[in-house]
């Protein structure tokens, strides 16, 4: 049952935009912390960045402030803003949210998260 649905997602050249969103498929849905994992063919699926129901931030250290996490608690809706792609962000990005206030080292674990979309490719070319 897809809970989260992301959208966004597509074919860029490197050093373009994308913006990704994620709302909940249902407004009964209730959650806590969002955040975005991504996942590379071959690779295991990796934190990207993530986001209190405050506003507080946090990602991959080696995004190096490329992307943007931000989120709207009334609609729901978590949003991830990409700038200055490049090819290795090539990956299936997947939006996450937990059933709990998620923090520390928890924050990069997808086991913390309970909801979770279906994903959307990204694709950066050179």
């Amino acid at each position: 049952q897809v809970q989260l649905v992301e959208s966004g997602g597509g074919s860029v050249q490197a050093g373009e935009s994308l913006r990704l969103s994620c709302a909940a498929s249902s407004p009964s849905l209730t959650f806590y912390t969002m955040a975005w994992f991504r996942q590379a063919p071959g690779k295991e699926r990796e934190f990207v960045a993530a986001i209190s129901t405050s506003g507080i931030d946090y990602y991959a250290d080696s995004l190096n402030r490329r992307f943007t996490i931000s989120r709207d608690n009334t609609d729901k809706t978590g949003f991830l803003q990409m700038t200055r792609l490049e090819s290795e962000d090539t990956a299936v990005y997947f939006c996450a949210a937990a059933a709990r206030i998620v923090l520390g080292d928890d924050l990069r674990d997808p086991l913390a998260y309970k909801y979770w979309g279906q994903g959307t490719q990204v694709t950066v070319s050179t």
